[in-house]
Parts: structure tokens; sequence; C-alpha cells
């Protein structure tokens, strides 16, 4: 799996953005994401348009916002 991303990071994506990328931001495999996507669990919003899943990035960075802003650089445990 690849490496998460930073608050900083995700605070620069578009406007929408994929699933995979979501879950990445939230420290999700692609697997998991998509389990729970298609669960209607993932932690936020999520689109469907067809085969395609697209995550509003605002809705993203509210949630981490709410985690009190948890990336993989806050290492306070």
């Amino acid at each position: 799996m690849r490496a998460g991303l930073t608050l900083a990071q995700i605070q620069q994506l578009p406007a929408v953005i994929d699933l995979v990328t979501a879950g990445r931001a939230l420290g999700l495999g692609r697997t998991k994401a998509y389990q729970l996507a298609r669960a209607g669990r993932f932690p936020c919003r999520v689109i469907r348009i067809g085969k395609n899943y697209l995550v509003p990035t605002t809705g993203l960075l509210a949630l981490l916002d709410a985690r009190g802003g948890d990336t993989e650089e806050d290492t306070d445990g």
C-alpha cells in the first residue's frame, strides 16, 4: 500500500477525488475503501456515477478536522 497523505497534500487536491485517493488519505487500502463504499459505510460522503466512486474533498477535510487532523504526521499515538 502506498503511504497516506498529509493534511497539506489533501488541501491541495481538486474538489472531487477518486475513492482510492480518499482511502489513502484515511489510511485505507483500495480493497477496504471499495468494501466500505459498496456497503454505504465509507466515513464521508461518496458520490457514485456509474461504476465510479467519487469523494468531495470538502467532506474528507471536514472528517479529518473532526478527528483532530489525524494524519500520518501525528506521532503522539
